[in-house]
């Protein structure tokens, strides 16, 4: 219905939230891969870096100075 298999909804809806987390709070990386349904820091960051080509750490530097 969305146009896209189920996965790949649910990843790039949890991506959306966590980098607006990591835009708009200053919540350790821990509990933004909580929050976003990962079971741990390093799967989350995995998974972020895939869909946007830069770790979670890098992306919130960036957009704080942009």
């Amino acid at each position: 219905m969305v146009g896209e298999p189920p996965m790949a909804y649910l990843t790039r809806w949890r991506m959306t939230l966590a980098a607006r987390l990591l835009r708009d709070s200053d919540i350790p990386l821990t509990t933004v891969a909580a929050q976003t349904g990962y079971s741990t820091e390093f799967a989350f960051a995995k998974a972020f870096k895939r869909e946007y080509g830069i770790a979670p750490g890098a992306r919130r530097r960036q957009v704080r100075t942009a």
